[in-house]
């Protein structure tokens, strides 16, 4: 039962804070139509970042519901520690992959208004992270997570996956 609450939490988490966030505002700021692009291979870059951040945004989403028994969302956070997967390159594969989206659709339709967008979103990221995910996690898993912490960077990833 605890995981499928976990699989749903996780599900509807995703469709409404990150559908609003990583698809409906760009959206509303776009309208998907596609303005002069901003350099050459801009458009091929945004959508590059779009195919390979997807798989990661919803591989992430997964192993919170299937491993840590939770969701992402605070309000019914996991109830093990999530180490796996892309989580052994970065510690916050969600925030860096929402963000991806969000600058890859900005230079996918030539949008400075998103990329500016993505950027505000981003700083949100940040201090949410900062200011209360990291004390969390420290609380409910202390040494374990400072461990995790000391090896895996915040925002940019490894090149080899952390093997703790």
């Amino acid at each position: 039962m605890q995981r499928a609450a976990a699989i749903i939490g996780s599900a509807i988490f995703l469709v409404i804070a990150l559908g609003t966030l990583a698809m409906y505002f760009p959206w509303i700021l776009t309208h998907w139509h596609f303005a002069p692009s901003l350099f050459p291979t801009a458009r091929v870059l945004g959508a590059a970042l779009i195919v390979a951040e997807l798989p990661i945004l919803l591989d992430s989403f997964a192993r919170f519901a299937l491993e840590g028994l939770g969701t992402p969302a605070p309000v019914m956070p996991p109830k093990r520690r999530v180490v796996t997967g892309f989580y052994r390159f970065v510690r916050n594969p969600i925030y860096v992959a929402v963000t991806a989206l969000i600058a890859g659709q900005g230079l996918l339709f030539g949008s400075v208004t998103v990329l500016e967008y993505g950027a505000i979103v981003w700083a949100g990221f940040v201090l949410f992270v900062v200011a209360y995910e990291e004390p969390a996690l420290g609380e409910q898993f202390d040494d374990e997570y400072q461990r995790y912490r000391a090896n895996v960077r915040r925002w940019l990833p490894r090149i080899t996956p952390w093997r703790g």
